[in-house]
């Protein structure tokens, strides 16, 4: 009994594990969408995003050169971590589309990387 429930187990929990693993990308995916448009109401308020300096707590405590100007807080909650409870990564400017990096270094914590390891959101060119 005990050798088919390890079996089991043995066939099951891969599986479950790269759900589990696909459900922690489209979680990133689906925060750092959230976070753009929190820095896009920033920007329409203050008329700039948040400095590299400023960084995301912008979002959540206006910076004193732009107080007059905040409407915030922009996120309704506190700033979510990435689902691997690591800190998510801005930058302003940024030379890509968006002129803002945004974008979490996935499972690795490390920069580049494959599959669940690969960085998620608006990147900085590489150059």
């Amino acid at each position: 009994m005990l050798v088919i429930l390890g079996l089991l187990a043995g066939l099951v929990g891969p599986r479950l594990f790269g759900r589990v693993d696909s459900s922690k990308v489209q979680t990133a995916e689906t925060q750092i969408k959230m976070l753009r448009g929190a820095l896009q109401a920033y920007r329409l308020d203050v008329g700039r995003y948040p400095s590299t300096a400023e960084g995301l707590a912008a979002l959540m405590r206006p910076p004193p050169e732009v107080a007059a100007f905040w409407s915030g807080p922009y996120l309704e909650d506190e700033m979510p971590s990435d689902p691997w409870r690591t800190p998510y990564r801005y930058e302003h400017p940024a030379d890509n589309l968006q002129g803002f990096a945004l974008y979490s270094l996935g499972a690795d914590s490390a920069e580049g990387g494959e599959g669940v390891d690969a960085d998620i959101g608006y990147l900085p060119k590489q150059s």
